[in-house]
């Protein structure tokens, strides 16, 4: 595991060698962001699939229906009829998974870099690097700590948490258009069984993207730049992807 981290801190450091003649003192902060946009670009392909597959599970509810209808008495019989519909139509009801599965590791390999004092048995030295002042292997407490919400850590703090608000703001207003043009309709699982507590979800859907602001101001600032980048990239992605989804589908689509 040591020598792993050292060849990722490495290749962070690369990076960060790469762009400092751009950004100077802000090149690893840079490279995170550079490492986070690699890692969404290497997914991206996923997120399409995944996008025709949460579109071609939308376009298979009237046939669900129809399917839980017609063997209502024969819980086996429908399932295995559901099965054989999502492999003739050649949909897995996974699909939407696999990207956000894919990104963890990226996330909990940085979070755990810059958590971590010494690296392969070596001082960190990537915890002496900072962002306008804001070390990145520190959290928000520290940057109050420091000189409160308005020092010079703070502010920088409050730069990702205006960023985070406006995505937030985005996939709220987008959401909430979808569902005032079509009301979402029950959603149901490759059983054919509605999916417990959606209704709930679609309802709380909106705000789901504040929920940012927390993971932000708990992790260390490399981390925090990782999940800004990442929401970033997802709201703009999706926005594209999903242009053309009913609601229903659309909500299923965010939380995967």
């Amino acid at each position: 595991m040591s020598t792993f981290m050292s060849a990722f801190a490495a290749l962070v450091g690369s990076f960060a060698d790469l762009l400092h003649p751009l950004f100077q003192g802000a090149a690893t902060a840079a490279a995170i962001v550079l490492f986070t946009a690699l890692v969404r670009l290497a997914v991206h392909p996923l997120s399409r699939a995944a996008a025709r597959g949460q579109k071609a599970r939308t376009k298979l509810q009237p046939q669900i229906a129809e399917l839980r209808k017609k063997h209502a008495k024969n819980p086996e019989r429908m399932q295995k009829a559901l099965m054989e519909l999502h492999k003739e139509e050649k949909v897995s009801p996974l699909s939407g998974c696999l990207p956000s599965l894919l990104q963890m590791p990226a996330f909990f390999l940085l979070y755990h870099l810059f958590s971590s004092q010494k690296i392969g048995g070596d001082p960190n030295e990537l915890l002496g690097h900072d962002l306008f002042g804001a070390p990145l292997g520190e959290r928000w407490h520290d940057a109050l700590a420091a000189g409160g919400p308005f020092g010079t850590q703070g502010v920088v703090y409050l730069g990702l948490f205006v960023i985070v608000a406006v995505v937030a703001t985005f996939n709220y207003r987008r959401t909430k258009r979808q569902l005032a043009a079509a009301p979402a309709t029950p959603a149901t699982g490759p059983d054919g069984q509605p999916v417990p507590g959606m209704g709930a979800m679609t309802k709380l859907m909106p705000l789901m993207s504040f929920f940012t602001l927390v993971s932000v101001a708990y992790v260390p600032l490399a981390a925090a730049l990782y999940i800004v980048t990442s929401t970033t990239w997802t709201a703009i992605e999706r926005a594209a992807l999903y242009r053309d989804m009913p609601a229903a589908g659309a909500a299923m689509a965010t939380v995967a």
